[in-house]
């Protein structure tokens, strides 16, 4: 039996969740295990599911309201023990810094481009961390 991840999904916008989902699918990579998806619309359903469950990788949305993936991230790195990697759905390419600033092991921007999300997330589930690296943004 194959290992199952977990992975949180963090925006406000039902539409941009449901984007993730579809994009990532049910296995983002062929040696990428299966994802189990949690979903939460709010800061205090994220800081919960943190605490309660194991989770394997975080996609947080930064254009969520009023508590952006941006500052989500930031907050659960210096809170959180053993915070799991964070990808980062950014506005713009040039928000990348921000991606930076927030402490997040991957970005990718809006719209979500199937393939650079899918990569990005199999990759920070196979471990491979790399600082903001803003995945399908030349």
């Amino acid at each position: 039996m194959q290992p199952t991840a977990t992975v949180l999904v963090y925006s406000d916008n039902a539409d941009t969740r449901e984007q993730v989902r579809l994009a990532a699918g049910r296995r983002p990579a062929a040696d990428a295990p299966q994802i189990e998806y949690v979903e939460c619309a709010t800061l205090p359903a994220v800081l919960s599911t943190l605490e309660k469950r194991k989770i394997d990788v975080c996609v947080l949305d930064g254009e969520s309201a009023p508590a952006g993936g941006m500052g989500v991230c930031r907050q659960i790195k210096d809170e959180i023990f053993r915070c799991p990697p964070v990808l980062l759905l950014i506005g713009r390419p040039e928000d990348a810094w921000l991606a930076t600033w927030s402490r997040a092991e991957a970005a990718v921007s809006h719209p979500v481009d199937p393939s650079a999300l899918a990569g990005a997330l199999a990759g920070l589930l196979r471990g491979e961390h790399r600082s903001a690296g803003v995945a399908g943004v030349a």
